[in-house]
């Protein structure tokens, strides 16, 4: 079933206080779409909402790592609304430390936001969608998780394992009259980069001189990113009513120049390799049983 056009189609959010998340769910407002929004904070989301209409607003603070809690949010969502057409998981947050300096705690704490808290909502939601044979998931991954960079080891691993559930999610449901898309981002002019939305490691090394270079400059870019997050959540919106979008659908002219370069170093290294990987099949395996 395509994005209904005959009432206001119902949308589940994460990560709504700040940011793209904030700025969709005021977009999707003022569209008249109903809007269930989880947040750690609903007071937060509700002021900065200020001056938009939020009576088809369900703020919910929901701990997404927690599989009750998501599943309750879901089930809420649906008895308030009705029915649910798009979830959009955005939840997460940025950290810039060199791959050494990365504790376990913080690790685990990324994981659970950006791969287990995205985990729980498409297993709450699967099910209804399944059955309806209709639904779409939107998940926004990020450039970095098609090009990690130094000092972006832990956050990348997050997105790449997004991008990789996602594509096995996508072939999984397509059957089933489900769409899935994932959102790939450059560089966005919000608090991403700014110590609200940004971890940071408990000690660093003297070993990574280029690592505190890069994290020094990612600090004094706030305000000089190239992406619009108002562009942004539009064109996520685009995606989620005219299903015409790639599953991977990059945005901003960054993430494409980054994305392309990737596709050509990913291209050597397949060439380079061709030599050695032709000497480790078995040999006669090809012919075996012919």
């Amino acid at each position: 079933m395509a994005y209904p056009t005959d009432r206001p189609a119902t949308w589940f959010v994460t990560g709504t206080s700040r940011g793209l998340g904030l700025e969709l769910v005021r977009q999707l407002l003022e569209r008249g779409d109903d809007v269930a929004a989880t947040t750690r904070s609903t007071e937060r989301l509700v002021a900065a909402l200020g001056g938009t209409d939020t009576s088809r607003l369900l703020p919910l603070a929901v701990d997404l790592a927690d599989q009750a809690q998501v599943t309750q949010a879901i089930a809420t969502t649906e008895q308030r609304f009705g029915n649910l057409d798009v979830v959009v998981n955005n939840a997460g947050y940025g950290y810039l430390a060199a791959v050494e300096e990365v504790s376990d705690a913080d690790a685990r704490a990324m994981f659970d936001v950006q791969v287990f808290g995205v985990w729980n909502v498409l297993r709450a939601v699967l099910p209804g969608f399944r059955e309806r044979r209709s639904g779409h998931v939107v998940n926004v991954s990020s450039v970095v998780g098609l090009v990690p960079f130094p000092g972006w080891g832990l956050y990348a691993a997050g997105k790449f394992a997004l991008e990789a559930l996602t594509e096995s999610l996508a072939a999984e449901v397509g059957d089933h009259g489900v769409r899935v898309h994932l959102i790939e981002p450059g560089y966005l002019r919000t608090d991403f980069l700014r110590p609200v939305s940004l971890g940071m490691p408990r000690s660093t090394s003297d070993a990574y001189p280029a690592v505190r270079e890069m994290v020094e400059q990612h600090l004094a870019m706030p305000g000089t990113q190239l992406g619009d997050p108002a562009k942004v959540a539009a064109a996520i919106i685009t995606v989620a009513t005219a299903g015409e979008a790639p599953l991977h659908q990059l945005l901003g002219s960054d993430s494409l120049s980054l994305a392309a370069g990737r596709l050509e170093a990913l291209a050597d290294d397949f060439d380079a390799s061709r030599d050695l990987a032709m000497t480790t099949d078995v040999i006669g395996a090809a012919s075996a049983g012919s």
